[in-house]
């Protein structure tokens, strides 16, 4: 049987969006819309999304990092190469709202499903370009994955004042921050397009993204022309900024205000240390950061975890545990808000991360995990209007692909 995702709920119920992204930035984006409310059709072609070959799984090519990303969509498998798969897409573009991909220019103007052509058949459509280099540079024919992103933005670098070599980030952040920028330009768009009635079309690029993401606060002193300083902010990139080592383990905390360093100096037994001029206040602390956070680093190294956990309560300084992600899903904060929603699915009993963003009106849900490839095909299609026949042919021409 089918599992058929919801639709009428939340706040983007109502809303229509053809998926034809992959991998990462575009399915989270998309996951996102689709928790809530918005009926989101992933179309894949016919080898399908490359995540769902990634391990874990219970059932063949449903990877868990897929079934997560993907989840409460319908599934729609084209092979776009075939003229009738492209002409039925355009027709499903008609009622729909948004038209989002992950191809890069070249390749989608090659299947003849470039803005104007959809445009053409939906001028009320928001659609947006998804890719790593924005295709108005020389960089825009190049593959673009997390890894190189983070190097070119200057986001591995910065690394490398921290631990004396470049490292990447341990979670894909440059596929999550681009994803969100979707999201947030998406909207952005519907919102125009609420108001005036113009739909309109835009571009993401992670490059692009990630340099802005980075030089948020790395910019400082190459703000100014001529430049006043590098293009670093010193307490982000200090090689001492790091959890500390604790007699039986480690701990986050953050001695930040002035406040804070007088009752961090009151707690350690040393309250004049707030007059020596190295810390006395946040313009000093800042020029000699190095030293600030070392001396954290020493003084925290002779107590144990749960002491100073303790301790910085009381002094009101910012303070918690390093957790692990097994720690994550135990973690009794989440527990209390409900963070984590359990399901019963075709996979069995599944646990989903929940959404971070609370309505009061209009909640979202976790409307089940992602669709099996070309799942909901059929029943997409017959409620585009097409007949028996129609779909009969694309089955038989090779442009609809349906489970087996």
């Amino acid at each position: 049987m089918s599992e058929q995702p919801g639709r009428g709920f939340g706040a983007l119920a109502g809303l229509k969006v053809l998926d034809l992204t992959a991998v990462l930035m575009g399915p989270f984006c998309t996951q996102i819309l689709a928790d809530h409310g918005a009926e989101v059709i992933k179309v894949e072609g016919p080898e399908g999304d490359t995540t769902r070959e990634v391990p874990v799984m219970r059932a063949p090519r449903e990877g868990a990092m897929f079934l997560n990303l993907n989840r409460g969509k319908r599934g729609l498998a084209l092979d776009l190469k075939k003229p009738a798969a492209r002409a039925a897409l355009l027709r499903l573009v008609a009622d729909a709202d948004v038209f989002v991909h992950s191809m890069r220019a070249d390749a989608i103007a090659r299947l003849g499903l470039g803005y104007e052509a959809v445009r053409a058949a939906n001028p009320r459509i928001v659609y947006a370009n998804v890719y790593g280099f924005s295709r108005r540079g020389p960089y825009a024919p190049n593959a673009a994955y997390d890894d190189i992103i983070q190097a070119i933005s200057g986001m591995a670098g910065i690394q490398a004042r921290m631990q004396g070599a470049p490292s990447y980030s341990g979670t894909l952040v440059a596929d999550k921050v681009s994803g969100l920028t979707v999201l947030y330009a998406i909207l952005m768009a519907l919102l125009h397009r609420a108001r005036t009635g113009e739909g309109q079309e835009i571009e993401v690029a992670m490059f692009e993204t990630m340099a802005n993401f980075v030089l948020t606060d790395h910019i400082n002193g190459a703000l100014f022309d001529p430049p006043m300083g590098p293009p670093v902010y010193p307490r982000a990139a200090s090689p001492e900024r790091r959890p500390y080592r604790t007699q039986d383990g480690w701990i986050a905390a953050l001695v930040y205000t002035d406040k804070q360093w007088r009752a961090f100096f009151d707690l350690i037994g040393h309250p004049d240390w707030s007059k020596d001029a190295r810390f006395a206040t946040f313009n000093s602390r800042s020029q000699n950061i190095d030293e600030c956070y070392g001396h954290v680093a020493e003084t925290l190294a002779t107590r144990t975890t749960a002491e100073w956990l303790e301790g910085f309560e009381r002094a009101g300084i910012p303070a918690a545990p390093v957790n692990s992600t097994e720690d994550v899903l135990q973690d009794p904060h989440l527990a209390a808000t409900g963070f984590f929603l359990e399901q019963e699915t075709r996979h069995g009993r599944m646990r989903f991360p929940g959404m971070p963003a609370w309505f009061s009106a209009t909640p979202g849900r976790v409307d089940g995990p992602a669709p099996a490839h070309g799942e909901h095909g059929r029943a997409v299609l017959e409620e585009a209007g097409f007949t028996p026949e129609e779909i009969a042919a694309l089955v038989a021409e090779g442009g609809l692909i349906l489970p087996e």
